[in-house]
């Protein structure tokens, strides 16, 4: 009976996250420019309508060029603190590693500003390189966090077999460590790109003037009216936010299956 109940609760947890979401996407093929059941018909013509908008589509650029710096920068950095933290004995290697991860533990709102004031404190304007900054600083943890765990499993036995036999560290890096760690570095990089093109937090408080993300577009959409692209857009941002992670999750499985293979 305790289990039948610990089922049902949970049945009704993952209605009340996810059946708000299947109606996001169910109405965006809805044919009426109302967004309200029952739908009067089938129909792709607000996916449509959304290409043919000049400010989504700019939004989505910016959304992409921020997501992907994001995710290079974030993963460079990520890999080069996990080798130092892992593989080196770093004076205050505990305390690095600590604020390095602090970002997921202070709520973001607190992040962006706190980030804000201190700029403003050196009179630095906004720009959208205090945006991808910002940007880096929420979405480096992560990075770390999976390159890491993969890491700590990699013996080091074949990095100093590699040394051994003549090769530098930067070759045993690059031909032994690095491939090791493609899986790892792979999915962390679109751990990166997703946390950072769906963001809306940060990026309000850090966007310059005139520059507009995918979810801003949609949160200043949505001061006028529902409009059935939100619907549409938002259905977009569902199969991009929840696809890539999957998409990433069977490659990297993938690559390590190789690698172990």
């Amino acid at each position: 009976m305790g289990w039948q109940l610990i089922r049902a609760y949970t049945l009704l947890v993952y209605l009340f996250m996810f059946l708000p979401v299947a109606v996001v996407v169910l109405l965006s093929f809805n044919a009426s420019q109302f967004g309200s059941f029952p739908m009067t018909g089938f129909s792709f013509r607000w996916f449509v309508e959304l290409a043919g908008n000049d400010a989504i589509l700019r939004a989505f650029q910016t959304s992409i060029v921020l997501g992907a710096l994001t995710a290079l920068i974030s993963t460079t950095l990520g890999v080069l603190a996990s080798l130092a933290l892992v593989r080196y004995d770093v004076p205050g290697r505990n305390l690095i590693s600590t604020l390095l991860i602090a970002p997921i533990l202070v709520p973001e709102v607190v992040l962006a500003v706190a980030l804000l004031l201190f700029l403003n404190f050196l009179s630095i304007n906004k720009s959208f390189f205090l945006l991808l900054m910002g940007h880096v600083i929420f979405t480096l943890p992560f990075v770390i966090l999976v390159v890491q765990a993969r890491l700590v499993g990699i013996r080091r036995d074949y990095e100093e077999a590699a040394l051994s036999l003549g090769a530098s560290p930067v070759q045993a890096f690059f031909q032994i460590t690095l491939p090791l760690l493609a899986p790892a570095v792979f999915a962390g990089m679109l751990f990166a790109f997703t946390i950072s093109f769906d963001d809306i937090t940060g990026t309000l408080f850090w966007k310059p003037g005139g520059v507009e993300t995918v979810p801003t577009q949609i949160f200043a959409m949505l001061r006028n009216s529902i409009s059935p692209e939100i619907n549409a857009l938002g259905t977009v941002m569902i199969f991009l936010t929840v696809g890539l992670p999957l998409l990433g999750l069977a490659i990297a499985r993938r690559m390590a299956m190789q690698r172990g293979g």
